[in-house]
């Protein structure tokens, strides 16, 4: 109703997406196969066609987007994009300023080897990314940290709970966060193996407001100190408040090819 046409569509989601296709998502964890695979699987082209037409669209994983929208922010490529909210959205532009079409399910990597760590509800692995570097992460420490949230609460809402104390300057909050600061400094040494990027976009959420400040001043803190070597050539990025919570969508939405 804003905009006087719509050239293109582009949407960024969580999950494998081959051909404009969901493949396979854990936001589809309850679904059961037939009907994903009747309803779930063409689930964006429908959304698409039928409020647009026929117009060109894609549809990309959402951390390929977050590092994509990481190389427009930064004018900069070799970057790892990570977007904390719901789940962790991890994504890849190459040296070339390249997405590269790897399967960057950051949120199902191990990042802690402790027995008791808490399992992953999809992929069933223990000490995934997806409890440490999303609202579940803020979340599972809010009660280590001595904060009582209300079980009738969404996820979505107990984290703003969190971020409402955080604003307010709460040190229960702040602990929380420095400790999501700490295992963001150690799991980008592991993730640094695998890629080799020169800088880390974060997104999402969970960065949004003086909790993303705060991660963010305590992961370089830590890289530091236990990381020299490599922490010199980490280059941490942490966009305006605005692009935090919508530059996916912008990176995303740039994607299409438009028609002559």
């Amino acid at each position: 109703s804003h905009m006087p046409r719509v050239d293109a569509v582009g949407v960024s989601s969580a999950g494998i997406y081959i051909n404009n296709r969901a493949m396979n998502a854990s936001l589809f964890l309850k679904v059961p196969k037939e009907l994903f695979d009747a309803k779930v699987k063409d689930i964006y082209i429908r959304a698409i066609t039928d409020t647009f037409g026929d117009i060109p669209y894609n549809v990309f994983n959402d951390g390929d987007v977050t590092a994509l929208a990481g190389a427009m922010s930064l004018n900069d490529t070799n970057i790892l994009g990570i977007a904390m909210g719901t789940s962790e959205a991890g994504g890849y532009v190459d040296e070339r300023g390249y997405i590269t079409g790897w399967l960057n399910e950051l949120a199902f990597i191990p990042v802690d080897a402790n027995p008791e760590a808490m399992q992953d509800e999809w992929s069933l692995d223990i000490g995934c990314g997806v409890k440490y570097f999303s609202q579940d992460g803020v979340i599972k420490l809010a009660p280590a940290a001595g904060i009582e949230l209300d079980p009738a609460l969404s996820p979505a809402e107990k984290l703003k709970v969190v971020q409402g104390l955080m604003e307010n300057d709460d040190e229960r909050a702040s602990a929380i966060y420095r400790s999501i600061g700490v295992y963001l400094a150690h799991t980008l040494a592991l993730y640094h193996d695998m890629y080799h990027f020169r800088s880390v976009l974060l997104l999402g959420r969970v960065m949004s407001g003086k909790g993303g400040d705060l991660v963010i001043s305590t992961c370089r803190r830590v890289l530091d100190d236990e990381y020299a070597e490599i922490g010199a050539q980490i280059k941490l990025a942490l966009p305006d408040e605005k692009f935090r919570r919508v530059g996916q969508s912008a990176a995303a939405a740039s994607l299409p090819e438009l028609r002559k």
